[in-house]
């Protein structure tokens, strides 16, 4: 119940819940047998009960809304001929409506004689007499059910619509006949309209002959129509045939389509998975280069001799070569180093032979190397030595000397095979001349220990410039296959020219 009702309507219990045959909804019907009591005991409507087989009362509560009402909606069916069979029943709109005046909470049901009510044998209902009218105060669950089951069939056959319907429903299905009447309607008054005008129209009679010309001519016209309809017939079972074909087709190409996607997806995965590993890979190539380059400028020669000083000592790995008075270096560490300059000068030496006459042959033995002159004759470039009487230590050195002055001057000649411009050539930054070294002299015997430690500081620095124009014009690395171009020898004479000074400045500090 919705607020602002305060009528309410019992319900009868032995009355089972009956359905809208629109919207489904739930309908309850209540107050059967007090109203049916009502109407049998009125006596200002004994004429309308001895003709009637059932009324009641059927109070409407649809579920949708959630609210009683009375149906005042209802109209009173007339009573009806037999009908002839196949003839559907008139419309709601052509039936009389006498019944208006009476109380528009109830519905009149005239019992009906129409076809539908079985050919006059329907069966009477438990509690009725047989002329079908129901005792005035019987209100048996039974005969209940059975009038409004027989209500609801009388109307289903009067309306055409399936009962019972709730009043919004019924409301609905009302319009709806309303405007389906006023479009009869209307039809009706265009056919009269039409009908008046084809009446009050001249009407040409034809002849016998014209008639039977006309007739032909049409029956030509309907051969040809139906010549073209048998040929618009035929294509179009063409075109379906061919669009059937086309939608196989259409389908296969879908078919190849997605599997085309699917293998394509699976191309793309594949290429982008060797993208990448092709750019990891590149990436390491690109490192690597980085490296070789990095070694391919790394001279085993350079790491293996460095060459520099210590004060007024030349050092090569790191090994004193000379003495002081004040600095008396051991002769095991002077060893040493004549033992690293020979083993340098030799290595170069032995790179250019044939070409290099190695007239003066050096024997690396470690820290007891030997030199040997153009006469086989040997002698010892290693101490202790007498400072007084060291012949033939003193003629070791001195050798050591000639034979990097031949390693100079054949550097030059190399140069000037080159075309290198005569001032580029190669030549050593300190002067060797017989035993001495920017007229300072190798030798041990009557010499100073400065000016001897001088000396051979100067033997290095040139040893050193020889071996920076060895790494300049030879492949002599081990970890690089590259051959160093000719055009990299003017670089290499102007960085030997460079040095010159450097190496001069060091010497003389």
């Amino acid at each position: 119940m919705k607020k602002g009702r305060t009528r309410t309507f019992p319900v009868d219990p032995n009355v089972p819940r009956w359905v809208c045959q629109n919207c489904r909804n739930s309908l309850c019907i209540v107050g059967v047998d007090s109203y049916a009591d009502k109407f049998f005991n009125d006596p200002s409507r004994s004429e309308a009960m001895n003709t009637c087989r059932d009324a009641r009362v059927i109070h409407s509560w649809c579920q949708q809304c959630d609210e009683y009402k009375m149906d005042n909606s209802y109209v009173v069916l007339p009573k009806q001929r037999p009908q002839a069979q196949g003839v559907p029943p008139r419309p709601r709109g052509d039936t009389a409506q006498p019944g208006k005046a009476m109380e528009e909470s109830f519905v009149v049901v005239y019992k009906s004689e129409s076809a539908s009510d079985g050919g006059g044998t329907h069966s009477s209902s438990p509690g009725t007499d047989t002329g079908g009218h129901l005792p005035p105060h019987n209100s048996g669950f039974n005969s209940t059910i059975t009038v409004l089951t027989r209500a609801f069939e009388i109307a289903t056959t009067q309306t055409q619509v399936e009962q019972p319907l709730c009043l919004d429903c019924m409301r609905i299905l009302s319009d709806k006949l309303d405007k389906e009447v006023e479009d009869v309607n209307r039809d009706i008054e265009a056919y009269e309209a039409c009908l008046k005008r084809l009446e009050g129209e001249a009407r040409e009679v034809l002849s016998e002959a014209d008639f039977l010309k006309e007739k032909l001519k049409i029956e030509e016209e309907e051969r040809r129509l139906e010549a073209a309809i048998e040929e618009t017939e035929r294509q179009n079972a063409e075109v379906n045939a061919e669009l059937r074909e086309l939608e196989l087709k259409s389908s296969r190409f879908k078919e190849l389509e997605e599997r085309y996607w699917h293998e394509f997806n699976n191309f793309q995965f594949q290429l982008i998975s060797h993208q990448e590993e092709r750019d990891a890979i590149l990436a390491k190539i690109e490192v690597s280069q980085a490296h070789l380059e990095l070694l391919k400028r790394t001279n085993v020669l350079n790491d293996a001799f460095p060459i520099s000083h210590d004060g007024e000592f030349g050092t090569i790995n790191n090994f004193r070569l000379g003495r002081l008075p004040k600095i008396p270096v051991e002769w095991d560490e002077i060893n040493a180093a004549w033992g690293q300059a020979c083993l340098l000068l030799h290595t170069m030496c032995q790179y250019f032979r044939p070409k290099f006459q190695y007239r003066i042959k050096i024997i690396p033995l470690g820290s007891y190397p030997r030199i040997t002159d153009s006469n086989n004759g040997t002698y010892e470039l290693f101490g202790p030595v007498n400072l007084f009487w060291s012949t033939r230590y003193d003629k070791a050195m001195t050798l050591f000397l000639a034979c990097l002055k031949d390693f100079a001057e054949f550097a030059n000649s190399k140069d000037q095979e080159n075309n290198i411009p005569p001032e580029k050539c190669f030549k050593l930054p300190y002067k060797i001349e017989n035993d001495k070294v920017e007229n300072y002299s190798i030798t041990q015997s009557f010499n100073k220990q400065e000016n001897w430690t001088k000396a051979l500081k100067y033997t290095l620095c040139n040893l050193k410039w020889a071996l920076y124009w060895f790494v300049g014009n030879t492949n002599f690395q081990p970890l690089s296959a590259m051959v160093s171009s000719h055009a990299e020898v003017p670089a290499v004479g102007s960085l030997y020219t460079k040095r010159n000074t450097e190496a001069k400045s060091e010497s003389r500090n």
